[in-house]
């Protein structure tokens, strides 16, 4: 099936982009306006290596699953990081150690969008019948 390969391509450049942040994060803890504490690079490098995991090795059923939880929950993020973000849309969820910004808000909503995007296409395309 087309959309087994494209929920299965998504989830995997997206981790695998994850990955990247996470450890650009460590040489340019600033880089593109993000903050990017050791923390936040962590949490970005167990994100990317679970989203390669589902991408690469579980079932389309799974990773169809996997793109939903992951898209709603960073969609949230986002969201909550404007919404709850103080005057400079700074929303700190540990002080010192995992503090997120604007640019952190856009990438999580962007994130979350394209993720729920690959899971729900792929749930349409399941629920659709076969034309014979």
């Amino acid at each position: 099936m087309v959309t087994n390969i494209m929920v299965t391509k998504t989830t995997t450049f997206g981790g695998v982009f994850l990955i990247v942040i996470g450890l650009l994060g460590f040489a340019a803890p600033g880089f593109m306006g993000m903050h990017l504490s050791a923390l936040h690079n962590v949490l970005l490098l167990l994100s990317g290596a679970a989203a390669i995991y589902f991408g690469l090795k579980a079932t389309p059923a799974a990773t169809r699953t996997f793109c939903m939880v992951f898209g709603a929950v960073y969609g949230v993020l986002g969201l909550t990081g404007f919404v709850a973000g103080g005057s400079d849309y700074t929303f700190t969820i540990i002080p010192g150690a995992l503090v997120l910004g604007a640019m952190d808000h856009a990438l999580n909503l962007i994130l979350g969008a394209i993720f729920l995007a690959a899971g729900l296409a792929e749930r349409a395309a399941i629920a659709a019948p076969r034309a014979r």
